[in-house]
C-alpha cells in the first residue's frame, strides 16, 4: 500500500508537463511568433494535429471498449456526464454576469465541457482507488472515441451563439481530427504492435505537439491584445469556477452511482471516468476548432482545470484506498 500512497502524493506534486505548458504560455506572451513565422507554424500545427489523431485511433484498442459494452448502464451514466452534464453545467457557467465568469473566458469553459475524459489518468486513480479497472479502461477509451466527433459538434453548436465557432466550418474540422483517428484504427492491425512497442517515444511526439499549439495559440492571442483584457483577478475567479465545477460533478457522479445501485468497484469508475476532462485532447481540438486568437484563451480554462482534477481526484483516490484497507471485501476489479 505504501507504493500506492507515493503515487498518490506524487500526483499531488505540480504537473511538470502542465509547466511546460504554461512556460510556452509565457514565451508567446513574451515573444509571440507573428508574420511569417506565425502562418508557417500554424501549417506545421495542422499537421502535427492530423498526427495526434491518427496515434490517438492507432492507439485505442476497439477489443476494450467492445468488451466493456456488455456493462452498458455504467458507461451511459460515464458518457450522460461527460458529454451532458459537464456541457450544460458550462454552458450555464458562461451565461453567468461577467462579475462571476469574465467574458473573454466563456468560449474556453464551453469548449471545456465538450470534451472527452482522459484514459491514463482516470484508470491510474480508479486502480488506486480498487475500482472497477476494466470498466475505466472501456469508457475512457469509449470517450475518446465519441469525443472526436462529439466534441467538434457539440462545440460548434454551444460556442456558434457567441461567434467563435462558424457552422460551416464544423465539418472541414471534423475532416481534420475524423480522418487521420479513422485511418489510425484502419491500420491498428497492422501497426498497433510497432505503436505499443515505441509508445514512449511517440508520447514524446503528442507532448511535443501539444507544445507547439499552444506556442502558437498563446501567440495569437497575444497578438489580438488578450492581456489587455485580462489580468490576475480573472485567473482567481477561473480557479473558483473550475473547483466549483469538479465538486459539482464529482458530488453528482457519486450520488448517481448510490442512487442507481452500483457497487463500490464500479462507483469509483464513475467517479474518476465522468469527472475528467483530457488535455491531450484539448489542446488540439482547441486549435483546430477555434482561430488562434481564441484558441489561446480557450486553453486557459482547461490548463487550469487539468491541474485541479489531478490533485483533487489524487486525495479522493487515496481516501477510496484507505476505506478499502478497512473493507477486506472491498477487492479491487482489475480483470
Amino acid at each position: 500500500m505504501s507504493g500506492a500512497r507515493g503515487g498518490i502524493l506524487s500526483r499531488l506534486r505540480p504537473d511538470w508537463y502542465l509547466v511546460l505548458i504554461i512556460t510556452m504560455a509565457v514565451a508567446a506572451s513574451v515573444v509571440p511568433a507573428r508574420g511569417e513565422v506565425a502562418s508557417a507554424l500554424g501549417w506545421v500545427s495542422k499537421f502535427a494535429i492530423g498526427m495526434v489523431f491518427f496515434l490517438h485511433g492507432a492507439r485505442l484498442s476497439r477489443e476494450a471498449v467492445f468488451r466493456g459494452l456488455v456493462h452498458w448502464r455504467l458507461h451511459l451514466l460515464i458518457l450522460a456526464t461527460t458529454f451532458g452534464l459537464f456541457p450544460a453545467l458550462c454552458v450555464g457557467i458562461a451565461r453567468l454576469p461577467a462579475w462571476i465568469t469574465p467574458p473573454e473566458l466563456a468560449s474556453g469553459i464551453i469548449l471545456l465541457g465538450c470534451l472527452p475524459s482522459t484514459i491514463q489518468s482516470s484508470v491510474a486513480f480508479v486502480g488506486v482507488a480498487r475500482g472497477n479497472v476494466p470498466a475505466a479502461v472501456a469508457s475512457a477509451s469509449a470517450s475518446n472515441m465519441l469525443g472526436v466527433f462529439l466534441t467538434p459538434l457539440l462545440a460548434s453548436v454551444l460556442m456558434h451563439a457567441k461567434g467563435a465557432v462558424s457552422g460551416g466550418a464544423f465539418w472541414s474540422i471534423l475532416l481534420q481530427l475524423l480522418v487521420p483517428f479513422v485511418a489510425g484504427q484502419l491500420v491498428r492491425p497492422w501497426i498497433g504492435d510497432f505503436v505499443a512497442r515505441h509508445n514512449k517515444t511517440l508520447s514524446k511526439l503528442d507532448r511535443g505537439t501539444i507544445l507547439l499549439i499552444v506556442y502558437v495559440a498563446f501567440s495569437g492571442a497575444v497578438t489580438a491584445g488578450v492581456w489587455e483584457r485580462m489580468g490576475a483577478y480573472d485567473l482567481l475567479r477561473l480557479l473558483v469556477i473550475c473547483l466549483v465545477l469538479l465538486a459539482a460533478v464529482l458530488l453528482a457522479t457519486t450520488v448517481a452511482a448510490r442512487v442507481l445501485g452500483f457497487d463500490k468497484a464500479d462507483e469509483i469508475a464513475i467517479v474518476f471516468c465522468g469527472s475528467k476532462k483530457s488535455l491531450a485532447s484539448g489542446a488540439p481540438i482547441a486549435a483546430a476548432l477555434l482561430s488562434p486568437a481564441v484558441a489561446g484563451v480557450a486553453m486557459i480554462p482547461l490548463m487550469i482545470f487539468h491541474q485541479v482534477q489531478l490533485m483533487a481526484c489524487a486525495a479522493i483516490a487515496q481516501r477510496y484506498a484507505q476505506r478499502a484497507e478497512t473493507q477486506p471485501d472491498m477487492e479491487p476489479v482489475t480483470g
